[in-house]
């Protein structure tokens, strides 16, 4: 006995409503490795992520696939995925951010490697930071709070009823200077321990002329922040979780049906 598996028009417009979100917002979320992994893994990880979310799927009534209206819909669905994406990447640029402060004040710089994820030459800081912050963005679960604002979406914005309104634009713009906030957090006393160390160099430079402090100068600053970064880094899980925590919040409550 052979079974016919039949699929409408409105299931398939609603499909794709779904695919155009589930992939604006893979596209931008930082999972770790996500980036540097082949096309057809990512493509597979949004038609399984679309799969699953079958029970939100929108279904249009007398909609063409092929009509401006449709395709102005999908374009719609990305850029909402897009713009919610960019709140999710906020998470982990503080931490590169203040990666960034840190190695400019101390030194390290100077020291490139390779960019697992872009290929690019970057920091030797600013990988270990962004390998660190990709960690702790599964150690405090929060690949499970994406999914869930993925879920709530659809449930206050259906499918095909995409508009980027005012406050989410807002919020979106606010939570961005967290970036700034939390980089200062994290970097502030590495610079501020460094800059005194720099002043009393300078000092002692000024007291005794015949010293040549300034080979010695380099070397120490490195030491010293490489130490006290070393001894702080235990704030950075705090600092990183208060300052996800507050953006999925705030993403929830706006989606929240």
């Amino acid at each position: 006995m052979h079974t016919d598996l039949t699929l409408n028009l409105a299931t398939l417009c609603g499909f794709l409503l779904v695919l155009a979100r589930v992939s604006g917002l893979i596209a931008l979320v930082p999972i770790p490795g996500l980036a540097a992994a082949p096309d057809s893994a990512r493509i597979i990880l949004a038609l399984a992520i679309t799969a699953g979310l079958l029970p939100v799927w929108p279904h249009p009534a007398n909609v063409d696939m092929f009509s401006g209206r449709m395709l102005g819909a999908v374009a719609a669905e990305a850029s909402f995925g897009v713009t919610v994406g960019v709140a999710v990447a906020f998470v982990l640029e503080g931490v590169q951010l203040a990666a960034q402060i840190i190695g400019l004040q101390a030194g390290y710089s100077f020291a490139s490697t390779i960019d697992p994820v872009t290929q690019a030459d970057s920091t030797t800081l600013q990988i270990l930071a962004q390998l660190f912050a990709g960690s702790l963005f599964f150690a405090f679960g929060f690949d499970h709070q994406v999914l869930l604002i993925l879920v709530r979406s659809f449930e206050k914005v259906p499918g095909g009823t995409v508009a980027l309104t005012g406050p989410l634009v807002d919020a979106v713009g606010r939570l961005g200077s967290g970036i700034f906030l939390t980089g200062l957090q994290l970097a502030l006393p590495v610079v501020a321990l460094t800059l005194l160390l720099e002043i009393a160099f300078a000092v002692l430079g000024r007291l005794h002329a015949q010293l040549q402090l300034l080979t010695l100068a380099f070397a120490a600053k490195m030491l010293v922040a490489l130490a006290f970064l070393a001894s702080t880094l235990t704030l950075f899980p705090s600092v990183f979780e208060k300052f996800g925590t507050a953006t999925f919040s705030t993403l929830l409550r706006l989606l929240s049906p």
